[in-house]
């Protein structure tokens, strides 16, 4: 599975080691991933998704997590996280 957020599209980025002698190796950032379980008032049922830390703070930032995707771009949502955000969209749709 990718190191790559499902809600930001937050991945790893490079850069370099430096020494106290300035020496440069490369390296990795990786993003602060944590599994997590988001729950739709919409749908009314939880979904397990790996996002960053940072996505969790702005989640609870725009006011849950149906608000989030209705405000989130479909080109940094996961196949996954797209689909729930249709999904979502269908039901208040409906509703």
């Amino acid at each position: 599975m990718a190191r790559r957020c499902e809600l930001t599209g937050k991945g790893p980025m490079s850069g370099n080691n430096v020494s106290h002698a300035k020496n440069r190796t490369r390296r990795r950032f990786l993003p602060n991933l944590n599994d997590v379980s988001l729950m739709s008032e919409a749908l009314g049922r939880t979904f397990k998704l790996k996002i960053s830390a940072a996505a969790l703070r702005s989640v609870d930032h725009r006011g849950g997590f149906d608000a989030f995707l209705a405000k989130a771009k479909d080109e940094e949502l996961s196949a996954n996280a797209l689909k729930i955000k249709k999904d979502i969209a269908k039901a208040q749709a409906a509703a």
